[in-house]
């Protein structure tokens, strides 16, 4: 049996910085790695999760020139937890800026989850400067995926425990549409109230994120800080359909990158977002090679997807 790799030695930033990229967002930037390597670019997961040192350490240090920023509105991009101005075309407008900024030419794009949504979105708008797609647990905002995970009849099913928690905050007459219901209480006018929404909606996502649930994860999700930006703006992208303009924009605009190498990462048993969306990608796109995990869920911790993920890197470094 092929031994599994791990992620590389934890690599601290050779460079941070801010990059203002309207009159009321600026984002956070660094750099990691060799700063005249390969380029990358890593998105994080959400939308509203920001960037952690883990995402760092998928590529070896030596050989790239390793990018990562908070989105707008979370980590330490400002103003926290803001929903204005903030959709996923001023997104891919924000990597692009971040790119000419850093005066980068090409780079390899990485992402997960709302992040695999992310990369393919900016990769079909810009394949010019995309030289290679990293994705893991393929994310494309129909709703269909939003239904599986936040109406009764999905993921539900398979966790009725978190599932009871989920739906406590929200009223018999509200439950038809849990997305509409959570919005309304996390933009309340009162912070309690949107911070105890907040809570719920990210402990439901951090407890069903991985194969085997994991105590300190629930907690770090249902954090303050971590948790409204989280809850916020993923409940305002999903309530505005990821502000795309057909239901399956996503892979409707496979063609536009069917000439860029891929790789991605798919746990069997992912319950945020299954396996079906991840397959139709890979049917779609023909430079696209789907690895699917076998022992894993949706987390990009597990470690038959950090191996499939270094594995993938390693390929194109």
């Amino acid at each position: 049996m092929t031994e599994l790799k791990g992620l590389y030695a934890p690599t601290e930033p050779y460079r941070t910085g801010k990059l203002a990229v309207s009159e009321l967002h600026t984002i956070y930037f660094e750099e990691c790695g060799n700063p005249n390597g390969k380029p990358v670019v890593v998105l994080h997961g959400g939308p509203g999760g920001g960037a952690t040192p883990a995402m760092r350490r998928f590529f070896d240090p030596s050989v790239y020139r390793i990018v990562l920023f908070d989105q707008r509105g979370c980590g330490r991009s400002t103003p926290h937890a803001c929903l204005e101005d903030n959709t996923t075309w001023a997104l891919v407008d924000d990597i692009e800026a971040l790119r000419v900024h850093l005066e980068i030419d090409r780079w390899q794009v990485f992402g997960g989850s709302w992040g695999s949504t992310l990369a393919l979105v900016y990769a079909q708008s810009h394949p010019e400067r995309v030289t290679e797609l990293v994705l893991r647990g393929i994310f494309t905002l129909r709703q269909s995926e939003l239904r599986w995970f936040y109406q009764d009849g999905g993921a539900s099913w398979m966790y009725p425990d978190a599932w009871e928690r989920f739906i406590a905050p929200i009223p018999a007459d509200e439950r038809g549409d849990f997305i509409k219901a959570y919005y309304a209480r996390l933009t309340h006018e009162d912070r309690a109230v949107q911070v105890g929404a907040a809570r719920a909606w990210s402990a439901w996502e951090g407890g069903t994120v991985s194969l085997f649930p994991s105590s300190e994860r629930i907690a770090s999700f249902s954090s303050e800080r971590f948790s409204i930006a989280f809850a916020r703006i993923e409940c305002h992208y999903f309530i505005n359909s990821g502000f795309f303009n057909r239901d399956n924009h996503v892979l409707s605009n496979v063609d536009k990158i069917r000439d860029i190498p891929g790789e991605i990462a798919q746990g069997r048993y992912d319950v945020v977002t299954p396996m079906k969306t991840a397959w139709e990608l890979a049917k779609a796109w023909p430079a696209g090679r789907l690895t699917v995990c076998k022992d894993a869920g949706h987390a990009a911790s597990e470690p038959a997807i950090v191996d499939a993920l270094v594995r993938a890197t390693d390929r194109f470094r």
